[in-house]
């Protein structure tokens, strides 16, 4: 009840009015039945466009940490994700994967949409990068069809550390539904799920246009997060002999 307050009368309308967003290809979403979109991840402004213009209620796999904030304003901020149908996952410890998995095959059980963002995390750069296989457990498992959908505008809108979006242009595009029945069956094969999951990728990039980076973005920020610490030691002078 309280999704559709907000995507119909709170936040849904403001957001396309300050937005205004260029919608393409949402005749590619299916209007009954069960689908992932798996679209790239641009912004924390993502999480509630993509809602806000599709006609169907759709579910998103979301970090636990949205839900887990301490005091007032985290107890509040998780109230405010999970009636925005966002399903927190624990993306720490060996077992993560497989929590979000069995997370998205309950959503698509009840014939919903399910969004992901097979990057796993926003692009810190604008940039879109490697997909983790997750996203082609669950396509195979459920048998289901795979939109994908492109953001762009998002990164300018709300760069990470950007607390307020800014306006500025937003197109939010989907393409055909990518249909991996010829896979049935062979969602244990590890080639098989990299070969389905590029090609998702492959999709999203041909809809969003960006410079594409053949890593996990996850290990491209801790790399990054690393170096700038080793940048910032002290300089110690070696003592003289």
């Amino acid at each position: 009840m309280f999704y559709n307050l907000l995507k119909y009368v709170l936040l849904g309308p403001l957001l396309r009015l300050v937005f205004r967003p260029r919608i393409e290809g949402l005749e590619h979403v299916p209007a009954s039945g069960p689908a992932i979109v798996a679209g790239n991840h641009l912004s924390f402004s993502d999480h509630f466009l993509m809602p806000a213009v599709l006609k169907r209620r759709i579910t998103f796999l979301a970090k636990a940490e949205y839900f887990t904030g301490p005091g007032l304003k985290g107890r509040l901020t998780a109230a405010f994700f999970r009636s925005a149908g966002q399903i927190p996952v624990d993306r720490s410890g060996k077992d993560a994967g497989q929590a979000a998995i069995r997370e998205g095959l309950g959503v698509l059980g009840e014939d919903e949409l399910l969004g992901i963002y097979p990057e796993g995390t926003r692009s810190h750069d604008g940039r879109l990068y490697k997909g983790k296989v997750g996203v082609a457990v669950m396509a195979l498992r459920a048998g289901v069809p795979v939109v994908p959908c492109a953001m762009i505008g998002t990164f300018e809108a709300q760069p990470p550390g950007r607390k307020l979006p800014r306006v500025h242009p937003v197109t939010i595009r989907f393409g055909e539904p990518l249909d991996f029945s010829r896979y049935a069956g062979m969602e244990n094969e590890k080639a098989i799920l990299r070969a389905v999951t590029d090609e998702i990728m492959y999709a999203i990039l041909s809809l969003s246009g960006q410079e594409y980076v053949d890593r996990y973005a996850a290990d491209v920020k801790a790399a990054r997060a690393a170096e700038e610490v080793r940048s910032k030691r002290p300089f110690r002078r070696l003592p003289l002999s």
